[in-house]
C-alpha cells in the first residue's frame, strides 16, 4: 500500500508540474510543462493493458466516456490551452479526427490543469470537432496510474478496440506519425 500511495504521489507531482501550482494556470508567458519528442510508441498486443474508466463533463456542459466507444479506436489527448505545444498540434488533431472518423475512430480530448474559460476559448477558436471533458484536477491522469500514463502536456494514447492502451506520445504529435499509428490500430483485427 505504501509503495502505491508514493507511485501516486509521483504521478501527482509529475502531472501537476506540467501547470505550475496545482490548480492554477501558469502565469502569461510562463512555459512550463514536462516536454516530451512527440514520437508514438506502438505497443504489441500481447504487452497492452486495459484503459481505466474515461468518464467527465465536457466543456460544452455534456458528458463523454470510454466506455460508449467500446469496439472502437479511441484517441485521447491531454492538453490545456497555456500550452504551446498543444495550439500548435491543435490542427493536426482535428484533421486526422475528421479523416478517420468514418472508419470508427474516436477523439476524445482531456483538458487538464486549465482555467475553464480558457480552455472554452481555445475549442472555440481550434473547432476540434470532438468533445473535451474538463479535467482541472487531473483526476483522469491519474486514473491511468498503473498502466501507460499521459507523462506530458500534451500527451496522446490511442485505445485500441478491446479498450486496451495501443499507443503513446509524449509530446506534440507530427501527423504522418499519429495518421499512421492510428491506421495501424485501427486495422488490427
Amino acid at each position: 500500500m505504501r509503495a502505491q500511495s508514493f507511485a501516486a504521489a509521483v504521478l501527482l507531482l509529475t502531472v501537476a508540474g506540467c501547470a505550475g501550482n496545482q490548480g492554477n494556470q501558469p502565469q502569461s508567458g510562463d512555459t512550463r510543462f514536462v516536454a516530451g519528442d512527440g514520437k508514438i510508441t506502438v505497443f504489441e498486443a500481447a504487452d497492452r493493458k486495459p484503459a481505466p474508466a474515461v468518464e467527465g463533463e465536457t466543456l460544452d456542459g455534456g458528458s463523454v466516456t470510454l466506455a460508449t466507444h467500446k469496439g472502437k479506436v479511441v484517441v485521447l489527448n491531454f492538453w490545456a490551452s497555456w500550452c504551446a505545444p498543444c495550439r500548435a498540434e491543435a490542427p493536426v488533431l482535428k484533421d486526422i479526427a475528421a479523416k478517420t472518423k468514418a472508419g470508427g475512430v474516436e477523439f476524445i480530448g482531456i483538458d487538464f490543469k486549465d482555467r475553464k474559460a480558457d480552455a472554452i476559448a481555445f475549442e472555440r477558436t481550434q473547432q476540434s470537432g470532438y468533445p473535451s471533458i474538463f479535467d482541472q484536477p487531473g483526476k483522469v491522469a491519474l486514473s491511468f496510474q498503473g498502466t501507460v500514463p499521459p507523462a506530458a502536456i500534451p500527451s496522446t494514447l490511442i485505445i485500441d478496440r478491446q479498450g486496451r492502451i495501443a499507443a503513446r506520445a509524449l509530446g506534440a504529435v507530427k501527423y504522418n506519425d499519429l495518421l499512421s499509428a492510428v491506421n495501424k490500430v485501427g486495422d488490427e483485427k
